[in-house]
């Protein structure tokens, strides 16, 4: 039996799906939960428990790779300093004491390679700009959670433990994430861009993204900062015009930026604010997207009828 490979989230829309594809390769698997027992698991999979925040050092002596894909979700509500503080927390505080576990082993009963998940909100809003893994960070609320973020998981690195940081942009999946949420006013006939529809908008398809997350635990290649989106990007126009034609509804009816920001507050930058961001290590390295184009991954995404 191969040594496993810990992570945390593993009951998200991502990590299940990475469960999954991992225990498909026949590879070993320890997830992390605030409980001892997980439905939805086959018997193979082990658990260890931790709090959200601290995990015994135990739990990663000897394994093959740590991916940390937990966190409180961004979109759950507006800014509140509650739900900042909480963002930053479940985000920044647990990757500094996932990094403290590492330290607390031998050396040679470190995880070979830590494997962090970030956002592509570590670029702020940047126009037309392409933005590669040597761009520099942008403002916001965010970008600052995501520069605390990887700053914490490079700790990982002085303890010689190879480590990636995935800059990971909207999820596309029918069973969770944005797409279902994007998909409904469409639906019904609603959808339209959203402000001026200019605005980049950076995405990937999840099994994409599970394939990049597997690939950056195993090749010894990648190192630092990783964009994992898609090669083709879009804009916010593209893809309510790409999202309308997949489910055969109009999309007449743009939603206002004042309207948006009414809404969600902060956040309303996050839809608004423009990323033009490039998968310039992905593509270096030769990975292989399976759904680079939007209109395709839309379709395989939602793989229902409308």
């Amino acid at each position: 039996m191969s040594d496993p490979i810990v992570i945390t989230g593993a009951t998200g829309l991502v990590g299940r799906r990475l469960v999954a594809s991992l225990r498909d390769e026949g590879r070993s698997v320890r997830i992390v939960s605030r409980r001892s027992e997980v439905a939805g698991f086959d018997s193979g999979v082990e658990v260890a428990t931790w709090d959200g925040v601290r995990l015994e050092a135990d739990a990663l002596r000897g394994t093959a790779a740590l991916v940390h894909l937990a966190g409180e979700p961004v979109f759950g509500g507006l800014l509140t300093a509650a739900r900042r503080k909480k963002i930053h927390e479940s985000r920044v505080a647990s990757t500094e004491s996932l990094v403290a576990s590492i330290a607390a082993l031998p050396e040679g009963e470190r995880p070979a390679s830590f494997v962090c998940a970030s956002a592509v909100g570590y670029y702020g809003s940047r126009d037309d700009t392409p933005l590669d893994e040597t761009a520099a960070a942008g403002d916001g609320f965010l970008a600052e959670v995501c520069m605390a973020w990887e700053r914490a998981a490079r700790g990982a690195v002085a303890l010689g433990v190879r480590t990636v940081s995935l800059r990971i942009g909207i999820v596309l999946a029918d069973e969770g994430g944005a797409l279902p949420m994007m998909a409904t006013p469409f639906r019904f006939g609603l959808g339209g861009r959203l402000g001026d529809g200019r605005q980049w908008f950076p995405w990937i398809h999840v099994d994409d993204l599970v394939s990049l997350l597997m690939t950056a635990c195993d090749d010894s290649r990648y190192s630092g900062p990783v964009n994992a989106v898609a090669p083709n990007g879009a804009t916010n126009g593209e893809l309510t015009r790409a999202l309308g034609a997949v489910l055969n509804r109009p999309t007449l009816l743009p939603v206002p930026a004042f309207a948006i920001r009414g809404v969600l507050g902060d956040l309303a930058d996050e839809l608004l604010g423009s990323r033009r961001v490039v998968p310039g290590v992905a593509l270096e390295h030769g990975f292989r997207f399976d759904h680079p184009d939007l209109e395709d991954a839309l379709r395989d995404a939602l793989a229902r009828p409308a």
